[in-house]
């Protein structure tokens, strides 16, 4: 086998295990636990979960050990219904079962329609 053969069959060789590392890196930074906190404005009232719905935790992800943070916008009514959520953050599959959950959830009543950021982690060690 020629030098330069060789040397492109090591780069090749490289740049695969360069992806495998980064990729695993990424799957462990994001592996945490079903947990949701609310983040806002410091001059706003914290809205409090009155009824809170947990996520399912996708079977597959699970097995697999994949887990991961997802951060969703949920707009809440006045009257403590959620309005709608979007996904801002974090695997969709994850986001998805996520956003389920968080549509179900019931706040205490204000004055107004608020847009608040959930941060929900999933760990499938749990």
């Amino acid at each position: 086998m020629s030098n330069r053969a060789l040397a492109s069959s090591r780069v090749s060789t490289e740049c695969r295990l360069l992806f495998l590392a980064g990729a695993f890196a990424c799957a462990a930074l994001i592996c945490i636990r079903p947990v949701a906190a609310q983040t806002h404005d410091q001059t706003t009232i914290e809205r409090k979960v009155v009824t809170r719905v947990e996520p399912e935790y996708p079977e597959t992800l699970k097995r697999l050990y994949i887990g991961g943070v997802v951060k969703v916008e949920a707009v809440v009514l006045p009257n403590g219904t959620v309005e709608s959520t979007q996904l801002i953050g974090g695997s969709p599959v994850l986001g998805q079962s996520a956003m389920k959950a968080i549509k179900q959830w019931k706040y205490t009543p204000t004055g107004s329609k608020e847009k608040l950021v959930v941060q929900m982690e999933f760990d499938p060690h749990r």
